[in-house]
């Protein structure tokens, strides 16, 4: 089963569609972030969830020689 890690995020009303669509790409290409959901509050505020899978790297087996 896939590990994630998250980031939440708090946006404020007055940043435009666009810039929010500018700020995550830019963390989606890199940073390798993906939405994982949004929500949008009703004083416009924008709370956001990103992930991103954790890949763990295989310990080396070391031999003694």
């Amino acid at each position: 089963m896939a590990e994630y890690e998250f980031q939440r995020l708090t946006l404020p009303r007055d940043f435009s569609r666009s810039l929010v669509t500018r700020m995550l790409v830019e963390r989606a290409e890199h940073g390798g972030w993906e939405i994982d959901r949004v929500r949008v509050l009703h004083d416009g505020t924008r709370k956001v969830v990103l992930r991103r899978r954790i890949i763990r790297q295989p310990r080396p087996a070391y031999t003694w020689g």
